[in-house]
C-alpha cells in the first residue's frame, strides 16, 4: 500500500496553499492525503478531571480547522483520499513521528501564529532539518505554486549528499511530465588568482569540465530508470546557495539533498538547503541521505 502523503495545517494562509499544493501532488502520484492538526490543550486537558458541559474553545477550534482543511482538499480534487485528524502534541513532533510512515511531509513556509515578516517558520525549518523522509516547503509565488512553468530543478552537490534527491527529482519530473533542470555550482579556489587572461579562462575551462563530469556521474543511474524524463545539466560558477535561489526562480519545484548523520540530534541542514528554504521563489523539496 502507498504511504500517504502527510499535510501539517493550522488555518494559516500559509497552511491552506501546503494543503492545495499537497492535493495536486497526491492526484499525480496516485496516494492517499492526511491532514494532521496540532493541538496540545489534549494533552493537558486530558490529564485532569473536568465538571464543564461545555466543550473547550480550543478543542472546537482545533476540529474545525481540521474538518475544514479535509473539506477544502476533497472539494480540489474529489478523487483523492483524504483524511484529517487532531493529534496532541506540538506540530514538530506530531510531523516528524508522521514521517516515518509517509511518503513525504508537506508544511507551508510559515504558521499562524509566527509574524509575517519571517522568512521561514520554525516548524518548516526544524521539520525539514530531522525529517526521515522529504520534506517539501510551500513557498514562492502563485504561478510557481501552481506549477507554470513546467520545471523541475535539483541542485547537485557530492554524491554522498545528493543521490537520495536525485531519484526523488526524477519521480517528481517524471510524475508531472515535464522537464528536470540538474544544476552543479562550481568556483574557482579564492588562491588562484593569475595575470594572464588565457591562463584564467582556462583554469576556470578545468574547473567547470570536472563540474559537469560530475554532475553526469551523479545523474546517470537515475536517468536510466527514467529514460522519459527530459534532462537538461548546467553547471554554473557561482555559490551553490546563490546558483540555486536564482534557477528557483522560473521552477515548479526545487529539489537538493541533506545529510543525516547516525546518532545526531540536532538540526542537520547544509547552507544551501537553508539558504533555499528562507529565499526560493517555489516550493522546495528537502531529501534526506543517510551518512
Amino acid at each position: 500500500m502507498e504511504l500517504p502523503l502527510v499535510v501539517g495545517v493550522d488555518g494559516s494562509d500559509s497552511s491552506l496553499q501546503a494543503v492545495d499544493w499537497a492535493v495536486d501532488e497526491a492526484a499525480r502520484r496516485g496516494l492517499p492525503l492526511r491532514l494532521v492538526y496540532a493541538s496540545l490543550w489534549e494533552r493537558y486537558e486530558g490529564g485532569r478531571p473536568s465538571f464543564r458541559t461545555d466543550r473547550p474553545s480550543e478543542e472546537v477550534m482545533a476540529e474545525h480547522i481540521a474538518a475544514s482543511c479535509a473539506e477544502r482538499a476533497r472539494l480540489r480534487n474529489p478523487e483523492v483520499k483524504v483524511s484529517g485528524e487532531v493529534l496532541p502534541d506540538d506540530a514538530v513532533s506530531v510531523l516528524l513521528h508522521a514521517g516515518h510512515e509517509s511518503s513525504a511531509l508537506v508544511t507551508g513556509s510559515r504558521g499562524r501564529n509566527e509574524l509575517a515578516g519571517l522568512l521561514l517558520g520554525s516548524v518548516s525549518l526544524a521539520v525539514a532539518a530531522r525529517a526521515v523522509c522529504p520534506v517539501i516547503v510551500v513557498r514562492g509565488g502563485e504561478r510557481n505554486r501552481q506549477g507554470a512553468f513546467g520545471r523541475v530543478v535539483v541542485g547537485v552537490g557530492n554524491a554522498t549528499e545528493g543521490s537520495a534527491a536525485v531519484r526523488f527529482a526524477f519521480g517528481e519530473a517524471g510524475a508531472r511530465g515535464c522537464a528536470l533542470h540538474a544544476v552543479r555550482a562550481w568556483r574557482r579556489p579564492a588562491h588562484q588568482h593569475v595575470d594572464s587572461p588565457l591562463v584564467a579562462d582556462d583554469a576556470a575551462r578545468v574547473h567547470e569540465e570536472r563540474a559537469s563530469a560530475l554532475l553526469t556521474d551523479a545523474l546517470d543511474d537515475a536517468a536510466r530508470d527514467h529514460p522519459q524524463v527530459d534532462v537538461q545539466r548546467r553547471s554554473v560558477e557561482g555559490p551553490a546557495h546563490q546558483v540555486l535561489v536564482d534557477a528557483s526562480a522560473d521552477a515548479d519545484l526545487i529539489v537538493v539533498g541533506a545529510l543525516r548523520r547516525h546518532g545526531h540530534f540536532g538540526l542537520q541542514l547544509g547552507r544551501v538547503a537553508h539558504a533555499l528554504l528562507h529565499h526560493a521563489h517555489c516550493p522546495v523539496a528537502v531529501v534526506p541521505q543517510r551518512a
